[in-house]
């Protein structure tokens, strides 16, 4: 193939590392969300992302049960086997939250009763399964809880109920009481709980089809105010579990490697909104930092700030984590809900009378500006010292046309390291932990799953070893291994060895998402290099390849009507003098 200049060869890596504008879906079926207004987000095209924004493979190794890697990656659904402990933990005396509930809580709980009572030997395994739930009790009611949830989230359906994952490869927690499921299983059996499970399925299909409306629309404002598309990435996923068997105030939220789960109640039709958005904007905004980690070492001195903070240990002792966490909280005072009406000044009105409207209207706007400069504070005071910093970053960012993904890097690359220490130094920390929202699971990654996280965090080189390895002794799909070192070379501006991966791939890779983007990946670099001929042939064998997903249908029509093209920013850059290339150049 033509060769490229080495300033095209330094660019190109940037721009096939892109999100597209997707179609993110809820509910177990695919169901699309409205899309935002066309003039107020980057345009359909490339936008430059971190390595993890990738439309990368699913991993091959299996993962929690419950996220299946061909489906979308936003999506919320219901799940028999988070039922079933759900319903054992209430059996067994889990009453937290029982009054707020929904009535449908209430309901199979007396079933479940009517069921234990008419059998001798259904009371006899549930006593043995309190008898262990109960010896398995920890003193924080929520940890506690999360063990389970935690447990349910890698189990396969009833009546197996097994983990979908090794023993060794479960989180800790979840390990922890792993010899709960052989009594669930047979005080299920006992009660004919699958029975209970269908009687009650319309219930909870109305539940999650209620839900479906308030979550949608915070997923695309959401995505609306960091003016980027949602992420299509298929090694991701973002998962809500409804499960009306917990107590609406126990919302548990998860992070397995790269998936995000999130396991709510509804308390009169709602679920905690804020909570699953907090969640959320972690699954976008982790892989953009994280991808810049080592941009953040000079930002260690802030850590020796927060040493008398309330903070848990993994925030004074990660420098990325408490950055991620700081943007976050400055995310949400800058969107959330102050509980100010602002006042609006009539159209058309004379000075004269405008003027008391607009005095009221100022007004309305410094007070709704103290509710969020109020929440800055508090973070401030918890120990994350940089959400003013961000905050006041962010407010710049909102009179741009950039998204996050643009302008995350010179946030990053900006911050005044010392001014942010000099003001830590001066915060009265509060006294106590607020709590945690997130935690993070630490299942064991092996083989390609481990060079995706390294890809993902920028490690080039340990990516590429691991899938030469796989490939090398066979312990892993070769096809996904290829894809692997596809997207590596294409970081690493190889492109002669990105376009040989890509044909591998699609070659030897049984996955049909594979296949469709390594062929959405060559037509992208065919159109770079002039060879449109070629493109559309690529593009047209990626809507052969019968992936189905809306991100793979749009990328490949998106190619068919018009070539790929490098963004407005990298054009003007073409003009200037080709610069030397670093060895992982980083996508602004």
């Amino acid at each position: 193939m033509p060769l490229f200049s080495s300033l095209r060869r330094f660019l190109l890596p940037c721009l096939l590392i892109a999100a597209l504008p997707a179609v993110p879906c809820l509910a177990q079926q695919t169901i699309p969300l409205p899309s935002p207004r066309p003039n107020t987000l980057p345009p359909p095209g490339i936008m430059p992302a971190p390595p993890a924004e990738l439309p990368a493979t699913a991993r091959a190794g299996k993962g929690p049960a419950l996220l299946d890697p061909a489906g979308p990656t936003v999506s919320m659904q219901t799940s028999e086997a988070m039922f079933d402990l759900a319903v054992a933990l209430n059996a067994c005396g889990y009453d937290n939250g029982l009054n707020e509930s929904d009535p449908i809580r209430q309901t199979i709980r007396g079933e479940v009763n009517q069921a234990a009572q008419s059998s001798e030997a259904a009371r006899d395994d549930r006593d043995k399964l309190c008898l262990y739930i109960d010896q398995h009790k920890l003193d924080d009611p929520a940890r506690n809880l999360a063990q389970y949830v935690s447990l349910a989230v890698y189990l396969t359906p009833p009546p197996m109920l097994t983990p979908s994952v090794h023993e060794q490869d479960l989180p800790p927690d979840a390990n922890g009481v792993l010899l709960v499921l052989p009594l669930v299983r047979k005080f299920a059996q006992d009660i004919d709980l699958h029975v209970i499970w269908l009687e009650n399925r319309p219930a909870y299909d109305a539940i999650a089809e209620k839900l479906h409306g308030p979550l949608s629309q915070m997923i695309v404002s959401t995505n609306y105010y960091l003016k980027m598309p949602a992420s299509i990435s298929t090694g991701r996923r973002f998962l809500v579990v409804i499960e009306p068997m917990l107590s609406p105030e126990d919302t548990n939220a998860r992070v397995y490697g790269s998936n995000y789960v999130v396991v709510a109640s509804p308390k009169n039709g709602a679920i905690a909104m804020q909570m699953v958005r907090h969640v959320y904007l972690h699954y976008e905004i982790e892989p953009l930092l994280y991808s810049r980690q080592n941009d953040m070492i000079r930002m260690q001195p802030i850590l020796k700030t927060v040493d008398y903070a309330p903070l848990p240990f993994n925030f004074k002792n990660d420098i990325v984590a408490l950055v991620v966490e700081s943007m976050i909280r400055a995310i949400e005072a800058r969107i959330m809900n102050t509980g100010v009406p602002i006042v609006k000044v009539p159209a058309g009105l004379p000075r004269s009378q405008a003027e008391p409207y607009e005095i009221a209207h100022n007004e309305s706007l410094q007070k709704a500006e103290e509710v969020r400069e109020a929440a800055v504070e508090h973070s401030m005071a918890q120990g994350f010292v940089i959400t003013r910093y961000f905050y006041t970053q962010l407010t710049a960012f909102e009179k741009t046309p950039q998204s996050l993904s643009e302008a995350i890097g010179p946030m990053v690359y900006g911050m005044d390291v010392d001014a942010i220490v000099h003001a830590a130094r001066n915060i009265a920390f509060d006294p106590h932990w607020e709590g945690e929202m997130l935690a993070h699971a630490s299942p064991r990654p092996q083989g390609l799953d481990v060079a995706e996280l390294r890809l993902m965090k920028g490690d080039v080189a340990g990516a590429t070893a691991l899938a030469q390895k796989a490939i090398e002794d066979h312990s892993g799909e070769p096809g996904r291994a290829e894809f692997i070192l596809a997207r590596a070379d294409l970081m690493s501006n190889q492109v002669g060895q990105a376009v040989a991966a890509f044909h591998k791939t699609v070659t030897e890779s049984k996955d049909q998402r594979l296949v469709a983007w390594s062929h959405i990946y060559l037509g992208r670099i065919y159109d770079v290099e002039d060879q449109r001929q070629q493109a559309l042939a690529e593009y047209k064998a990626a809507l052969e390849s019968r992936d189905g997903q809306p991100d793979t249908l749009a990328a490949a029509q998106s190619g068919l009507k018009k070539p790929f093209a490098l963004p407005p920013q990298a054009q003007s850059e073409s003009a200037a003098p080709p610069k030397e290339p670093s060895a992982t150049p980083q996508p602004q």
